[in-house]
């Protein structure tokens, strides 16, 4: 079982919704089945939810979703796009 977490694309922007998911083969075919749903979680608490749940050493996961989140963070804000507007 693992945490899926989907990007929030509307409104706040700075959270995900997550499940709780158990993925398995049927037929050759991967199948993910929703265990629970937690709805929207805040970026700052995702990694929390991570290292509880997903399989692996808690410590590990945790401070390797802080520094996923830390980089994804720093590359949105150093690349501001004017998206062909002229500077004034």
């Amino acid at each position: 079982m693992f945490i899926h977490a989907v990007p929030d694309n509307r409104g706040k922007k700075n959270g995900y919704y997550c499940s709780l998911v158990e993925s398995k083969r049927i037929d050759g075919k991967s199948v993910h089945n929703i265990k629970y749903s937690f709805g929207f979680i805040s970026s700052d608490r995702l990694p929390y939810l991570k290292a509880a749940f997903n399989e692996g050493d808690p410590l590990e996961i945790f401070e390797n979703e802080v520094r996923r989140l830390e980089k994804k963070t720093n590359s949105n804000n150093g690349s501001k796009r004017n998206h062909g507007k002229k500077e004034s």
